[in-house]
This record gives structure tokens, sequence and C-alpha cells, in this order.
């Protein structure tokens, strides 16, 4: 036998056993680690530093800005990150602001939430907060399940869950109902 044959035959061995040791090796397989898909791997649009008029019949209803928003479903639900909202009347005179950690608003459902130290102020200076609101522009009702606290002037009125319009005029707390300061009771 040849010293080729052999150096040939020595390089067919060793090329056999690295094969072996490889095939082996690769069938302990981990998948490569991959997080969870999150709001912009999913989203259709992401926009930062977003300003954006909301108008009906011709008339600015409010303004919303955000620092990041993301659009998702065909683009009829928008998720904000500290959001901001000016709110105006009916006829576009100034009505009151909203600031929230988040706000999602469905134009299908016409439901704008928040969440996250929201605080709702109206012109004449009520200051609503809560863990997470509800405003539904089709009944014209905010609301929310949980936890609340309305000041209005020296009275400050506390509880679970509550239902109001958008002025925080005619408020209704549903449990746990607390109320500090002069309540002014009707004549009978």
């Amino acid at each position: 036998m040849s010293a080729a044959s052999r150096v040939r035959r020595l390089a067919l061995l060793v090329g056999g056993v690295c094969a072996v040791a490889s095939s082996g090796a690769c069938k302990e397989t981990t998948p490569p680690p991959v997080g969870k898909a999150g709001p912009v791997d999913t989203a259709e649009q992401v926009g930062f530093g977003v300003r954006t008029l909301l108008t009906g019949n011709g008339v600015q209803k409010g303004e919303l800005q955000a620092d990041t928003m993301f659009v998702y479903n065909d683009q009829t639900k928008f998720d904000f990150r500290n959001a901001r909202v000016k709110f105006n009347t009916e006829t576009g005179a100034p009505n009151g602001t909203m600031r929230a950690d988040r706000g999602i608003y469905d134009t299908r459902t016409q439901i704008l939430e928040g969440f996250g130290n929201v605080v709702v102020t109206t012109l004449d200076g009520k200051k609503l907060t809560s863990p997470h609101l509800k405003f539904n522009q089709l009944s014209n009702e905010v609301s929310s399940d949980t936890t609340f606290q309305m000041v209005a002037g020296s009275r400050t009125q506390s509880g679970m869950g509550f239902k109001t319009d958008p002025n925080l005029s005619r408020f209704t707390c549903q449990r746990s109902c607390r109320t500090t300061g002069t309540v002014v009771l009707p004549s009978q």
C-alpha cells in the first residue's frame, strides 16, 4: 500500500468520524430564543410625536397628542402612549382635557379608553382620576368599573365604578362610595 493511499484512507476515516460526530450533535436542537410579538411587530403603522384633530360635521371636537401611536385593524383601532386630549363642545369651544399613560380609540365602536394614571380636568375645575376610564361617544357617557376620585371645589368623591356625562355634571358612583366636603341637598 502506497503512502498516498494511506493518507487517502486516513482522510476518509477522519472525515467519516467528523460527519458522524456532527450529525449526532445536531440532534440536540434548541429553538432560537424569540420573544412574543410586541405592538411594533403587529401594528399596521407606527407614528411618533403624533398630533391629530378630532372633528365631526366640520367642527373640531378635540385635539389628540401622543408620544407614540400604533394603528391596528385596518386603521380602525389606535393605541396611543402618553396620550393628551383636549376636548371641545359641539360648537368648538374648549371643554376640558384628558391625560393618560395609554389610550385606545376604536372608530368602529367610537369608544376612547384611557389606562394608567388617567386624569380628566374640566374648565370649571373638576378633576377626575382613575386607573381606567372609558368614553363612549355614541351614548355620550364617561364610565369606569375601577377606583376613582373626583375633586370638585371643596368636595371629594371616591369609590369603585362610576358613570357620568363628559362635563362631570351628572355623576353616579356604583359602589363603595364616599364623599367628603359640603353636599347640597335639593329642597323638598
